[in-house]
């Protein structure tokens, strides 16, 4: 099964990037690296700031357009990960493998879809 991984950290940090984040360690993407093996990760990426973000809205047939996230928050999702795992404990022991777990939040997700 599928599971969507939204990578969550501080959202005044992240409005202050204009470039991505590199991750931290000799080895960068060994998290990415590890999971590729065992044929569990599936595509991720950073995004970009919040506050680059727009949110569209349609309300009685008008476009409403706001400029950043939906809501002001401590936290932003500021990435992605898409896992396959064999179930939800295992997607859980995976999100808590991943780099910014310990200095952010990760939210796993089941997809329903395919």
């Amino acid at each position: 099964m599928k599971y969507l991984l939204l990578v969550c950290w501080d959202t005044e940090k992240m409005n202050g990037q204009d470039e991505p984040a590199e991750p931290p360690g000799d080895q960068p993407f060994w998290w990415v690296d590890e999971l590729r093996e065992r044929r569990k990760w599936l595509t991720g990426d950073q995004l970009a700031p919040p506050r680059r973000a727009q949110t569209i809205r349609v309300r009685g047939g008008k476009t409403l357009v706001t400029d950043g996230p939906f809501a002001e928050t401590k936290e932003a999702v500021g990435g992605f990960d898409l896992i396959e795992a064999d179930s939800f404990d295992e997607a859980v022991q995976i999100a808590a493998t991943h780099p910014n777990a310990e200095s952010g939040a990760i939210e796993v997700r089941p997809l329903w879809g395919n």
